[in-house]
């Protein structure tokens, strides 16, 4: 006899100073949205003024409104970034496109994601193996590319 196995769901977590901010840098950056806020609270900020105030604004969440994609946690941690990412996400603008066309695809939502604040790092050109992607920063410095 076989066993099936489920399929688990996937949260991911950022560590990050101001977890609101870069939510919503993210939901802009993906079209995800901002959950409903826990049964009982109006809003968000309801919810955070009834927290303790050393937990207030302490995290954030942003939803794949389609149900595919995961969820997005953002949680406040002491420490700053210090180095590269060991995890990063990999935005998926340019599939199927090649040469030129993806890099003005991947251009193209890089001056859109810059104007919310994000970095533009540098572009890796097509090489024979892999195609071009570009390499960026959110709002606080984590590492994403656009590929």
């Amino acid at each position: 006899m076989t066993s099936v196995k489920q399929v688990k769901q996937v949260q991911v977590t950022f560590d990050c100073a101001e977890p609101e901010r870069v939510a919503r840098f993210w939901c802009e950056a993906l079209g995800y949205v901002v959950p409903p806020p826990p049964e009982g609270f109006a809003t968000w900020d309801d919810f955070d003024h009834a927290l303790p105030p050393e937990r207030q604004g302490s995290a954030f969440a942003c939803v794949d409104p389609t149900g595919v994609g995961p969820r997005l946690f953002f949680q406040r941690v002491p420490e700053g970034k210090v180095v590269k990412n060991r995890l990063h996400l990999d935005v998926r603008v340019g599939t199927g496109l090649v040469g030129e066309e993806r890099v003005a695809a991947l251009e193209a939502e890089c001056a859109r994601l810059v104007a919310l604040g994000a970095v533009r790092v540098r572009l890796l050109t097509a090489d024979g193996y892999d195609e071009s992607c570009l390499v960026m920063q959110d709002v606080e410095g984590n590492e994403f590319c656009l590929d």
